[in-house]
């Protein structure tokens, strides 16, 4: 069967009106081949979001924005989406618009709630806004503008009332300062120049004592090892057996025990041997008086003389 020219017209007509529907809702937004559901919210400010902007799910692509209106009203900005993932999103769940890139425009953002009922077509989800990096820096950079002008305002203060301050006499004053200053600084490299000298002067003897100190660290060191390696647990030991029994031989010497002991303690002992004493010293001066008493040599056989007792006897008197 053959068509005419005017069936053949018709059908050509037909699917142009209907591929430039199609183009056109594309270019909208709105895709009339695919099976989506509409959503929708409301922010403050959409600044940088366009429509076709990509709406996400954990960072994959789920749909597009189709359509963005301001209620002339209350001012809020309502955002249509386009949803073509069945990925269950529910009314609790939150759209935030944030920036991918410093460069690049905003997209939407949807982090889905597990609680409550599935969102179907027309219904508004919760909004949020994530400052960009751009929007973040604005925000800090705004602060530290207005300290920068209020220490710039300062110093302009600081600037004014130094001069001021800094009169004809001043002013000479800080020449003289800084001139004294100069001064010394040339001086102080003068003084620095003569030590780098003698210190280039005497670099042997000082690389000498360096190695003296070396040889001695050294040999402090093998010092150290051979006391490391001596056994001296035993003389500890021994040394403290014998303080124990110095110890204890002290002790029965304070308790009168022995011949120290007695001799510290017993006072009856004390006495005798001080009567002793006193008896010996009278038996030599006697001595000493009368020596013909103890020792007679007589040749002619003369008779020895009656004792006599002397005169100072210190025992009698005492």
């Amino acid at each position: 069967m053959k068509l005419s020219k005017e069936i053949k017209t018709a059908v050509l007509v037909l699917a142009s009106i209907a591929l430039f529907i199609w183009g056109y809702s594309f270019l909208k937004g709105k895709d009339l081949l695919n099976n989506y559901k509409i959503l929708y919210t409301q922010y403050d400010n959409v600044e940088g979001l366009n429509v076709s902007s990509p709406v996400t799910i954990s960072g994959m692509n789920v749909g597009k924005v189709s359509k963005i209106s301001i209620d002339n009203n209350t001012g809020k900005v309502t955002v249509e989406m386009q949803i073509k993932s069945d990925f269950p999103i529910n009314k609790t769940s939150k759209a935030e618009i944030y920036a991918p890139s410093p460069i690049g425009g905003k997209q939407i953002a949807i982090f889905p709630s597990f609680s409550g009922a599935l969102a179907a077509t027309g219904d508004t989800l919760i909004s949020s806004s994530k400052l960009g990096l751009t929007d973040e820096l604005a925000k800090q950079i705004i602060p530290l503008k207005d300290k920068i002008s209020k220490l710039l305002d300062n110093a302009n203060v600081l600037v004014e009332n130094l001069n001021q301050f800094m009169d004809s006499k001043t002013k000479e004053n800080l020449k003289s300062s800084l001139a004294n200053l100069n001064e010394t600084i040339v001086q102080f490299k003068a003084a620095s120049t003569q030590v780098n000298s003698l210190l280039a002067d005497n670099k042997s003897k000082i690389n000498g004592t360096l190695t003296n100190i070396e040889k001695a660290t050294v040999n402090f060191s093998k010092v150290s090892d051979t006391l490391a390696k001596v056994n001296i647990g035993p003389t500890v030991k021994n040394l403290q057996k014998t303080l124990e029994n110095v110890d204890k031989m002290m002790a029965d010497m304070q308790a009168g025990k022995g011949t120290m002991g007695k001799l510290i303690k017993d006072d009856a002992l004390y006495n005798n041997f001080n009567k002793t004493s006193k008896e010996l010293e009278l038996l030599l001066q006697d001595l000493r008086l009368n020596p013909t008493r103890y020792v007679n040599v007589s040749l002619f056989g003369k008779k020895n003389r009656p004792y006599t007792a002397p005169v100072n006897d210190t025992l009698k008197k005492k």
